[in-house]
């Protein structure tokens, strides 16, 4: 079985319409929706905002449901100049930009782990399929709301991702996380709690992260409107190609 997670409930209401033969558990105050997709058994979740509440949801998949695989699509926030509204990022080294435990470990290095990122799994077959969802992006987004966000061609890269229990909004912070870890594309808020447990639990997992906003000043975007006519849409299109 297969675990998807999202971090809002829009992002994830796109699968939840395509799930097959569905049947729910709830466990700490979370809703698991257990069913078919696309042929492919999976579990559905939306874990909430913030690096606990996505650390304690993978625990509970990995425990309870017995999932091969996970993998966590979402909203992020670019923080390289080169990133558009609509690109899609696959993550490839996870790291916390909030973790410093220094003197004792150096910053962004987890403690006991000694690792200052956790490298994803099956970026090859995810990049694959995110590239065919854009060869058939009409199928799944409308054109018109795709234009209200400011979306013409989008792309998809490999790239680095930071997350942290906050909201990234300023050009400073921008800048800082820029210059202290210059290879990461985008910043969110779970990723990374994500890598950790599945990399202590030795389960595969990926992170797909959409572009919503460029994580600066002007980040005044209708987030809801975009996880529930984009982002959710783009999990849809690129998880279909992943499970063909």
């Amino acid at each position: 079985m297969i675990g998807i997670i999202s971090a809002m409930q829009e992002e994830i209401q796109a699968l939840l319409h395509q799930l097959k033969n569905v049947t729910t558990t709830t466990k700490g105050m979370r809703t698991y929706y257990t069913g078919t997709l696309f042929n492919k058994k999976v579990v559905i979740v939306f874990s909430r905002w913030g690096k606990v509440a996505s650390a304690a949801t993978t625990t509970q998949l990995i425990n309870d449901f017995n999932v091969s695989e996970i993998i966590f699509t979402g909203v992020a926030g670019a923080i390289k100049e080169e990133l558009n509204i609509g690109d899609v990022v696959i993550g490839k080294h996870l790291y916390q930009h909030d973790l410093d435990a220094t003197p004792f470990y150096t910053q962004f290095e987890v403690p006991i782990l000694k690792k200052k990122y956790i490298e994803t799994k099956n970026a090859t077959n995810l990049i694959h399929a995110a590239n065919s969802f854009l060869l058939s992006y009409g199928s799944f987004i409308n054109l018109a709301i795709a234009e209200e966000f400011d979306i013409y061609n989008p792309k998809v890269i490999h790239a680095d991702i930071a997350s942290g229990d906050q909201f990234i909004s300023s050009l400073d912070k921008i800048q800082h996380l820029n210059t202290v870890l210059p290879t990461a594309a985008c910043v969110e808020m779970e990723g990374a709690a994500v890598a950790q447990v599945c990399f202590e639990y030795t389960i595969p997992f990926s992170i797909i992260r959409i572009i919503s906003d460029k994580a600066n000043d002007n980040s005044h975007i209708d987030f809801s409107k975009f996880a529930n006519t984009i982002a959710s849409n783009y999990a849809l299109g690129i998880l279909q190609n992943y499970f063909a």
